[in-house]
C-alpha cells in the first residue's frame, strides 16, 4: 500500500499480523532475531529514501541517498541478515553503507553491531559518549549532539539511557527515535518506565522532541508514522 508524504512508503507482502506494540513484550532481553519484514519508502533522485528491518518486537533502519546508506541500530544478535534485506530492497548492499549509528547501547539494538560491522567494511560506528562503555565495539565514534553525519543531526535525548540519540533529516522531515518514544496504535507513548535509567530526563528529551518539524517517524518499537508525527509527539509533550 502506497502512502503519499514527503516521502512515498511503498510497504513489501508482509504478513499484516506481525504488529510491533509498545506494551510489555518491548523487553530489551536479547534474543535471536527472525527474518525481517522489510517495508520501504522510496523517494527520487539522491532524496532520502528508507527500509524497515521489522525484526518482530524491534526494528532496525537502512536510511539512504544515492548509492550511499546508513543503518541505524543493528537489532537483536543475529539481525546482520535480515538488514541486508533491508538494504537490498532499496537495491544496495552493506559495501553500500558508510554510516553505523547506534540509538543506545542496549541488547535488543546493539546487538548485531559486530556482525553488522564485519560485513559493513566501509562504515564508521557511531554512538552517544556516554554509552560507549556498554557496547562490545572498536573503533567507535562518540556523540554529544548537534554532530552531523550523513546530513542527519544527531540530537541527544538522554532519559532511556544516558547517552540515547535520535537522527533527524531536517530536509526529509524524518526522525528516527529509537527508544526515546514508542509507537502505539498509530499514536506515541513513553515506553515502560522499567526500561528506562532516568524517567524524568527522558521526558525533558521527549519536550525538546516535540520542539522539532518532522513528518516521518521511525521507532525502535512501534508501527512507523508517516503524516504530521510532530504532531503527536507535541500532543504527548503537552501532557507531561
Amino acid at each position: 500500500m502506497a502512502v503519499f508524504a514527503p516521502l512515498i512508503a511503498a510497504c513489501s507482502s508482509s504478513d499484516p499480523s506481525d504488529v510491533v506494540t509498545a506494551d510489555d513484550s518491548t523487553s530489551p532481553a536479547p534474543t535471536k532475531a527472525p527474518a525481517a519484514d522489510a517495508d520501504a519508502a522510496v523517494s527520487s533522485g539522491d532524496e532520502l529514501r528508507w527500509a524497515r528491518a521489522n525484526l518482530g518486537f524491534v526494528s532496525a533502519y537502512v536510511l539512504a541517498r544515492g548509492n550511499s546508506a546508513a543503518i541505524v541500530d543493528t537489532g537483536v544478535d543475529g539481525s546482520a541478515a535480515a538488514i541486508g534485506q533491508s538494504l537490498g530492497s532499496l537495491g544496495l548492499n552493506y559495501s553500500d553503507v558508510e554510516h553505523v549509528i547506534l540509538t543506545h547501547n542496549h541488547a535488543d539494538h546493539a546487538g548485531s553491531i559486530g556482525a553488522v560491522v564485519a560485513e559493513a567494511i566501509n562504515a564508521t560506528v557511531y554512538a552517544g559518549e556516554a554509552d560507549l562503555g556498554g557496547i562490545d565495539q572498536n573503533p567507535i565514534t562518540g556523540l554529544r549532539g548537534g554532530e552531523d553525519v550523513f546530513g542527519f543531526e544527531m540530537i541527544a535525548t538522554p532519559g532511556h539511557t544516558a547517552g540515547h540519540m535520535c537522527v533527524i533529516d531536517h530536509s526529509a522531515g524524518l526522525l528516527v527515535a529509537g527508544d526515546a518514544i514508542f509507537g502505539e496504535a498509530g499514536g506515541v507513548i513513553e515506553g515502560p518506565e522499567r526500561f528506562f535509567a532516568d524517567v524524568d530526563q527522558s521526558r525533558e528529551s521527549i519536550k525538546r522532541l516535540a520542539e522539532l518539524s518532522f513528518n516521518t517517524l521511525l521507532f525502535g518499537h512501534g508501527e512507523p508514522i508517516e503524516d504530521r508525527a510532530d504532531s503527536a509527539v507535541a500532543a504527548l509533550a503537552a501532557t507531561l
